[in-house]
């Protein structure tokens, strides 16, 4: 579990976050300028960041504006993806409890239960594989996350780039993705056109 964040920027300064029971405490120190401090309510933030070319974001569930801006990848890819999944973690289990679905007790979250079978998934998408987005896909995942760590992933996508109407080479991918553990969730947020092919999501950014 990584409760806390520290980032530091060449020119804009340093970032440092930190999950404290309900919130998230931020302090921002910038090259010119005073040391700022904030405090967000778990329960406002979207659990599903925005990636944008330089940061990852946490949207509001209210509005939709950005309310933490973490630098992509810094320190490390691994201190990086640690602290964003206990965040959106944290963030989903207080809205749950605000919100009156966490029952008595302690309640570990599961991830949303698809019930259709892969097959049915395949099938549903197939004919919808949309190649440009999965090289998007790939680049993002080659940039933020370990190579050796997703490459039979990397290489279904390739494979279903290639033939994108082609279903057995989108069940592989699907395949390849319930093999990864706990490496899903890091590939989701860099990648989020994979849960597009995987959960056939009409709200999904297109």
């Amino acid at each position: 579990m990584t409760n806390k964040l520290v980032q530091q920027h060449l020119l804009k300064g340093r970032r440092e976050f930190e999950i404290i029971d309900d919130h998230v405490e931020v302090r921002i120190k910038p090259r010119l300028g005073p040391l700022e401090s904030l405090s967000v309510m778990l329960t406002v933030l979207n659990p599903e960041p925005v990636i944008t070319p330089s940061s990852l974001d946490f949207t509001s569930r209210v509005n939709g504006e950005p309310l933490l801006s973490l630098y992509l990848g810094k320190p490390s890819a691994g201190e990086f993806n640690a602290f964003v999944a206990e965040l959106k973690q944290r963030a989903l289990q207080e809205y749950n409890a605000f919100a009156g679905l966490k029952q008595a007790g302690n309640v570990e979250i599961e991830p949303p239960d698809f019930a259709e079978s892969d097959e049915n998934r395949v099938a549903k998408m197939a004919g919808k594989v949309d190649a440009a987005r999965i090289e998007e896909a790939i680049q993002m995942l080659g940039t933020y996350l370990e190579p050796e760590t997703i490459t039979p992933l990397v290489e279904a996508l390739r494979a279903l780039q290639a033939e994108p109407a082609n279903e057995a080479r989108l069940a592989d991918m699907i395949n390849a993705f319930n093999a990864l553990g706990p490496q899903q969730g890091a590939v989701l947020t860099y990648a989020p056109y994979v849960g597009v092919l995987l959960y056939d999501d009409p709200l999904a950014p297109r």
